[in-house]
């Protein structure tokens, strides 16, 4: 049945009607996109000032010759800019050049994040032995790394957690949630809902690779799944293979879709065509009953209005639509509360943060969010699940951040 042309053509005609049916909702631009210039110079500035730093530092270590300082620089200035290259590769379809430049750039980019990291731990020890020599008016000399220790033991520690963390990127953990509420009848019974979270579909997070994580759910055996943003991170390249892929999870209750802060830097159009197409059901301020049991409250990434979009609901706003008598789940990207709906939904499910992806730089999301990752209990029993995230962005690696998928269990009371 699947392969008769008349069946694919209906399913062809609704995804279309669904798909134009959202972009009439759209308050945006027609492209989705966004000015990224404060971004690229920030982004230039930090991530120059570490390439900056490891130049120094080799050069320190070696004292190589103004040939190999040229080539070196010309390494260095590729892996700068790395992201550019495939974010303009993928825009104009240059599928191979943007998969190549993706693997080694974004590799390179945990690699030198870090060797700074681990460089600036040495530099604190050294400071400290310089200190403590001063103040007991000892010769230390002995205690201080060389300059080329200070370059080779940071190298190494550094490449030695990038190749862990490419395979803790790979092992996606299942994250057990039960929550008994007198809000589900007993006739019911058990629901099962996989959340999956910050899969990042695109040039990297595809075949195989997403094949793994939908087999981790597909083992679940989910009555419902939901995707709480960040499903889609692609922009030119063809994602109809990924979009099958998701097609043969077919739950009981559907499968549903939040927006995160990445479908609307990929463009929000091809964004939804994606997750359309994906067999996701969009909540873009939308309420969604399921089983008669449980609404599902979708809301789309807070962040937009900082992205010239217009027209997001107030949560409260979103909230008000469910019942109020039915177990209501608040489906938002970003782990952030707003103290108005509080009492109005009964779980919310986010993500976002990745659990910084890789230490230490969870230390500086743990701040930024500190609804950072795993489980909280909210004002009026109301539990919050912050999830680390299925996939990855930018590097595919994960240190200290493994990734989940997570199965909660709604049971009666």
């Amino acid at each position: 049945m699947l392969g008769n042309p008349l069946f694919q053509c209906g399913i062809n005609a609704r995804l279309q009607d669904q798909i134009s049916r959202l972009r009439k909702g759209l308050n945006a631009n027609p492209e989705g996109e966004f000015d990224v210039g404060l971004f690229l110079l920030s982004f230039f500035l930090i991530y120059g000032g570490f390439h900056l730093y490891f130049f120094l530092k080799i050069r320190a270590a070696f004292a190589p010759g103004v040939a190999a300082q040229i080539l070196l620089i010309a390494l260095l200035l590729l892996g700068l800019m790395a992201p550019v290259i495939v974010r303009v590769s993928e825009r104009y379809g240059f599928e191979v050049l943007a998969r190549l430049m993706s693997w080694t750039g974004y590799l390179w980019m945990a690699m030198i994040l870090l060797f700074f990291s681990t460089s600036i731990l040495l530099e604190l020890y050294r400071l400290f032995v310089l200190l403590a020599g001063l103040i007991l008016r000892n010769d230390v000399g002995a205690l201080l790394p060389s300059a080329r220790m200070l370059f080779l033991l940071p190298a190494l520690a550094a490449l030695g957690m990038v190749l862990y963390g490419s395979f803790e990127a790979r092992s996606i953990r299942s994250e057990p949630l039960v929550i008994h509420s007198a809000k589900i009848p007993k006739a019911v019974g058990r629901i099962r809902i996989v959340q999956i979270s910050d899969v990042h579909v695109g040039v990297m997070i595809r075949g195989n690779y997403l094949a793994e994580i939908l087999r981790r759910v597909r083992e679940a055996a989910p009555d419902l799944v939901v995707s709480t943003g960040d499903l889609v991170d692609g922009q030119g390249n063809d994602l109809s293979e990924a979009a099958a892929q998701f097609r043969e999870i077919r739950p009981r209750y559907g499968k549903f879709a939040v927006t995160g802060n990445h479908e609307f830097y990929a463009g929000i159009d091809k964004a939804m065509e994606f997750t359309v197409h994906a067999g996701f059901t969009p909540l873009r301020g939308k309420v969604a009953t399921v089983a008669g049991a449980v609404d599902l409250a979708g809301v789309d990434d807070p962040g937009i209005h900082h992205l010239g979009f217009q027209g997001r609901p107030a949560d409260r706003e979103v909230l008000a639509q469910a019942s109020g008598g039915r177990f209501t789940i608040l489906l938002k990207h970003q782990p952030l509360v707003a103290k108005e709906p509080l009492g109005a939904f009964d779980l919310q499910l986010s993500g976002h943060t990745h659990k910084g992806q890789i230490f230490p730089f969870s230390l500086i999301t743990r701040m930024i969010f500190p609804f950072h990752a795993g489980n909280y209990r909210l004002a009026n029993g109301a539990l919050l699940h912050v999830s680390r995230g299925t996939g990855t962005w930018g590097p595919p690696v994960r240190f200290l951040a493994p990734p989940e998928i997570t199965v909660i269990d709604l049971m009666p009371e």
